[in-house]
């Protein structure tokens, strides 16, 4: 199996390659009853993937063809009961969704989901495993109504094991006319232009912290497979996200996950173990271990983060690092620190754990293996050591000095 380290620069430069050779793109249409148009997308697609096989993982690139079709259970939604969806089908039953949403002022890619067929010989030959697999994830794809979305620049949305990069698109839903708007919403991609002279920095003001809540409560989260538990994690969680409020002002605010309101689930496979947490102040929380075959440790390797902020001016927030190194302790063995660990995932979003212990991949009979100390607790217990071993040599040192003035004072009095 390779290590993780040579499958991420195999994604790199297949995703590389995938820049420079994408699909042709496509323009979709949903129309309601009356043969009016209410959905209008065009944009080509290119899938970065990753899959078991009998051999090991194999990644893969898969761009959404030109023949791809829109399926009728495309919807121009109803008001007040459903919102609008539109569905692309291609190739041997893979299925694009994207699910929209709208305020007032504003509409909206709230959610994307990706349905791929792991029976499909052709894309995935030697799979595995067979069926239907489902991923999803968050957008930040948004524009004002009235106006369409138009994102010339590459745009990556990261749905577990798999990557998709839209590429000059053009997208409206809750259309006015047949149409697109002339009117339209640049993505936050296309506004950074090197040609443009930066604004005038502004005072750095450091963002007030809201209220930090009492330590999370400390759950049991274990994942298993078809090979029995690869995955027993016991921790408090707690995140911490700086945004813009819809007053322009910057927050900093700290939430706790609940285990009472959580859904936990995951999955397991030969060179990934993924814990998924839904409910409460998340949409979907993602922890992602790898392994390095070489060294045979494993290590917490990405944090994914889709929730909803509805004080904040852009409500739909998401983070993603897949590059981190922590909790780490070698195959067969559990990671543990009773002392608070932050993980930065991003600038604006970290999240704190507490009373970690976990272990990924090699589980025996359900229990936790051999403990590995974080570095944190190792230097707590240096601490009292320290100041123990440092009253010891002061009470010698103490002592010695009495021995010599005592011996001292015998000899001034010795008889002549």
């Amino acid at each position: 199996m390779a290590a993780p380290g040579d499958a991420r620069r195999w994604q790199l430069l297949l995703l590389l390659l995938a820049g420079l050779m994408h699909g042709a793109s496509s323009v979709f249409v949903v129309k309601n009853g009356n043969g009016t148009a209410c959905i209008m997308a065009d944009f080509s697609a290119t899938f970065l993937m990753n899959y078991d096989t009998k051999s090991g993982s194999k990644n893969l690139t898969l761009d959404l063809p030109p023949d791809a079709e829109v399926l009728n259970t495309s919807s121009c939604g109803k008001e007040n009961t459903s919102d609008p969806s539109l569905m692309i089908a291609f190739g041997s039953g893979h299925t694009l969704t994207l699910n929209f949403t709208r305020n007032a002022t504003r509409y909206g890619v709230q959610m994307l989901s990706f349905v791929y067929n792991l029976s499909d010989t052709d894309v995935f030959p030697n799979a595995s495993s067979k069926g239907l697999k489902t991923v999803e994830s968050t957008t930040d794809i948004r524009a004002d109504i009235d106006k369409k979305y138009r994102c010339v620049s590459s745009n990556q949305i990261h749905m577990n094991n798999i990557t998709m990069t839209l590429r000059d698109a053009t997208i409206q839903a809750y259309l006015s006319s047949n149409n697109f708007s002339k009117e339209e919403t640049h993505c936050k991609q296309d506004d950074i232009s090197p040609t443009t002279a930066p604004p005038s920095p502004k005072p750095t003001t450091r963002p007030p912290p809201s209220p930090v809540p009492e330590n999370p409560s400390v759950s049991k989260y274990n994942v298993s497979g078809n090979n029995g538990t690869c995955l027993l994690a016991n921790m408090g969680i707690q995140l911490n996200i700086t945004y813009e409020k819809n007053d322009n002002t910057t927050v900093t605010r700290v939430f706790n996950i609940n285990p009472n309101d959580t859904k936990a689930s995951g999955s397991c496979t030969s060179h990934s173990v993924v814990l998924e947490l839904r409910g409460g102040v998340v949409t979907l929380l993602v922890f992602s271990f790898g392994m390095n075959a070489s060294s045979s440790r494993f290590f917490l390797q990405e944090i994914q983060l889709n929730t909803t902020l509805p004080d904040a001016r852009e409500p739909t927030f998401k983070a993603v690092n897949s590059s981190l190194r922590a909790l780490q302790a070698t195959v067969g063995n559990s990671y543990r620190c009773n002392a608070e660990e932050s993980i930065q995932v991003t600038k604006v979003f970290s999240v704190n754990v507490f009373k970690v212990w976990v272990q990924a991949f090699k589980v025996e009979g359900d229990k936790f293996g051999s403990v590995e100390e974080c570095q944190l607790d190792e230097n707590n217990m240096l601490i009292p050591i320290a100041v123990g071993g440092a009253l010891a040599g002061l009470v010698l040192v103490v002592l010695i000095a009495y021995l010599i003035g005592r011996k001292r004072s015998h000899a001034g009095y010795q008889t002549i």
